[in-house]
């Protein structure tokens, strides 16, 4: 059986009507049996995604509307409408909104799901309990964050809860 091609949003829909301070993702791609994710994350003025090392994935990132920069080893990108960021794999990167905010899609291979597995001899239970990381779990997508403190989330661009 094939796959039909189909238009899933249209982005000027999508941000016209996101109320003014609406942020985090204002949409993401939910399709069954799909390959990739993809995501339209508003970060206000002001705020940040803090640094963050995606060892998996390389991500591509369009800005739809502000701008701000891209924090990448030793140095910063600036970032207006209409550009377009490859975020290499293993690269360590943070993102800063300007002044009135930054409006972006994202796009990424899908990560797989997690499952369950049976321990194997070689790595046997050596005791004592893992650390409570609830606290680091993104509420609108599940991202795991790699920040012991998170504020927003590198993924979706949600803010975490106050602590």
């Amino acid at each position: 059986m094939n796959a039909t091609p189909r238009v899933l949003a249209v982005l000027d829909d999508i941000l016209a009507s996101a109320a003014p301070g609406e942020r985090g993702a204002l949409w993401h791609l939910a399709e069954q049996g799909r390959e990739l994710d993809a995501n339209v994350v508003r970060v206000p003025g002001g705020a940040e995604v803090g640094e963050h090392q995606e060892d998996v994935l390389d991500v591509l990132l369009v800005v739809l509307e502000g701008g701000g920069r891209v924090r990448a080893g030793d140095g910063e990108v600036e970032l207006g409408a209409s550009a377009v960021v490859w975020l290499p794999r293993t690269s360590r990167r943070g993102l800063a909104a300007g002044p009135d905010g930054i409006t972006y899609l994202t796009v990424h291979r899908r990560r797989p799901g997690l499952a369950i597995t049976v321990p194997s001899e070689a790595s046997a239970y050596e005791g004592g309990e893992g650390p409570c990381m609830l606290d680091r779990v993104c509420p609108e997508c599940g991202r795991l964050s790699e920040d012991p403190a998170p504020v927003f989330c590198s993924r979706c661009g949600e803010r975490f809860p106050e602590r």
